[in-house]
């Protein structure tokens, strides 16, 4: 019921974003495209459980990042996820708000380093510290001249998606426009 729930408001929140539903890991990795941004993972599945499966996701999935949810959200439960591999842990008791951002924070590459926790919900605030592989092939498409339309049919991500990839392209390159962006990202030898 959780599950139906979060999707019903992730969809009216994202509009942009396809979500895919899965009951478990083994209909996850059956079922699921192979072109997918984020992977929101509860703990208590049937079979293999969400802790014990990020290893299994992250094999399937390498660049993929994954995003723990659970009401299980102790210090110790979030310690442990954020050990195995999850970029953010979210508890089932955020309001959909802070559920929404912090989604969208990792949508754009915006998440805290290996084993720590993002602070607030800022957003606006939070400067990626580096480009995550996707984030770098967007880089190379706005190079190109392609607009989030025609990247997105190339990577075959939603233009939500991709949007949010650009404005953390313009805040790691600390850049207000595109053509700014691909002038420093030559300039700083991250495109040919």
């Amino acid at each position: 019921m959780f599950r139906s729930g979060l999707s019903m408001v992730l969809a009216a929140r994202m509009t942009d974003t396809e979500i895919f539903e899965a009951g478990s890991l083994n209909e996850a990795t059956q079922d699921a495209p192979q072109q997918i941004d984020v992977i929101l993972l509860d703990i208590n599945l049937p079979g293999l459980n969400g802790l014990d499966g990020i290893a299994f996701l992250k094999r399937k999935w390498p660049l993929v990042p994954v995003v723990v949810l659970s009401s299980q959200d102790g210090p110790e439960t979030v310690r442990n996820a954020l050990a195995r591999g999850a970029v953010c842990f979210i508890s089932k008791a955020d309001t959909a708000d802070r559920i929404v951002a912090l989604l969208n924070r990792v949508l754009r590459g915006v998440y805290a380093e290996p084993g720590k926790q993002p602070e607030g919900s800022e957003e606006t605030q939070d400067i990626p510290q580096h480009l995550t592989p996707r984030q770098c092939e967007v880089l190379d498409l706005v190079c190109q001249g392609m607009s989030n339309k025609l990247i997105a049919r190339r990577l075959s991500l939603s233009e939500n998606t991709v949007r949010g990839h650009v404005q953390a392209i313009l805040a790691f390159l600390e850049v207000s426009s595109r053509s700014e962006a691909a002038f420093a990202a030559r300039r700083r030898g991250l495109v040919g």
